[in-house]
């Protein structure tokens, strides 16, 4: 009976006929921390991929702020919705590439678990507050490994690979991981302009010329033409890449959105409240252990205070790390007994 429900293995089997030779076969993963059975039905990343779907930290990522603080329009990204895109885009490139779109997608799914409430504010916040220092790729980590369900989601070596190093110096080990790399500069990049846009930050007519003339004028033509260009660039090859026109194009537009909506702007307007918030709270509990969950109050005293007071409040959402602000610094109105 289990030889005839294993379809596990007829993926397997269809992995390593049909992708490409710099694919990573989900028969050959580098396995995980704490060995177990295998499925019968979902090969070991298509796991992965469920498990982090199925967790507390990606439910968390719909409210979680990309850009906006507390949009009150309905159609701004979120951090959930921004993990979306990226996961798309990245199937797409993964898929053309006869790459593995079940690692791909799993490793985009699950980078950016770790991110803060009120997004890069609360993260520089926790940064300069927390001794050993706070990046939210290896917090995205950590939830995997440690923090979900109080024992991690032990995922296999190539995703937790992926996950770590989707930003920063830190280079992919595999093609599926640098897909996302990229994938998730193209995502923000062009669903920032929306946004931006949409909220009158900047208009079309502010977006550097040269740069539209080689990506295009129009968010899909934007999207399409770095998606196909890295593809092309990366066809048959052990690397993924754009060419040097885009890719100068595509920074160029980074930068801008850096000087006009990402510093200083009108969409930046509440960031000093949300940093506040997030010092004050991480203060608090340093100061108050006994206000953590117990479950946070036992951690700290295998892992220290001072780590699961971060882990808290970075797990927190925009609106919960408000609420619990408003709780413990705001008068409250008065109700008859």
């Amino acid at each position: 009976m289990k030889e005839r429900l294993c379809a596990r293995n007829e993926v397997e089997r269809r992995e390593a006929g049909y992708l490409s030779r710099y694919a990573v076969l989900s028969a050959r993963t580098r396995g995980r921390a704490f060995p177990e059975e295998p499925c019968l039905v979902r090969t070991e990343f298509q796991r992965d991929r469920d498990r982090i779907i199925h967790s507390k930290a990606f439910r968390r990522l719909k409210h979680k702020t990309q850009v906006f603080i507390a949009p009150e329009g309905d159609h701004y990204r979120t951090r959930l919705t921004h993990t979306l895109e990226v996961a798309q885009i990245a199937r797409t490139v993964a898929r053309a590439l006869r790459l593995n779109e079940d690692l791909t997608e799993a490793i985009a799914l699950g980078h950016d678990l770790g991110h803060t409430p009120f997004g890069h504010a609360g993260e520089e916040v926790l940064n300069k507050v927390f001794p050993p220092g706070f990046r939210h790729n290896e917090q995205s980590l950590r939830i995997v490994e440690k923090l979900e369900g109080d024992k991690g989601l032990n995922l296999t070596w190539e995703v937790r690979d992926g996950i770590l190093n989707h930003t920063g110096p830190g280079k992919p080990a595999t093609l599926e991981g640098r897909i996302v790399k990229i994938a998730d500069r193209i995502a923000y990049i062009n669903h920032d302009i929306d946004d931006a846009i949409r909220a009158g930050i900047i208009g079309v007519a502010d977006l550097p010329r040269e740069s539209i003339q080689i990506l295009g004028d129009r968010h899909k033509t934007r999207i399409n033409t770095m998606v196909l260009d890295l593809i092309e660039q990366s066809w048959d090859k052990p690397e993924i890449a754009m060419s040097e026109t885009v890719r100068q194009a595509t920074d160029e537009l980074r930068n801008f959105l850096f000087q006009h909506v990402y510093i200083g702007s009108l969409a930046k307007k509440e960031e000093q409240k949300a940093r506040r918030i997030i010092k004050i709270l991480y203060q608090y509990y340093l100061e108050n252990p006994a206000s953590l969950p117990l479950e946070q109050q036992k951690k700290a005293e295998r892992e220290g205070l001072a780590r699961c007071v971060v882990d808290y409040v970075a797990g927190m959402t925009d609106r919960f790390a408000i609420k619990t602000f408003e709780n413990y610094f705001l008068p409250l109105p008065w109700a008859d007994a």
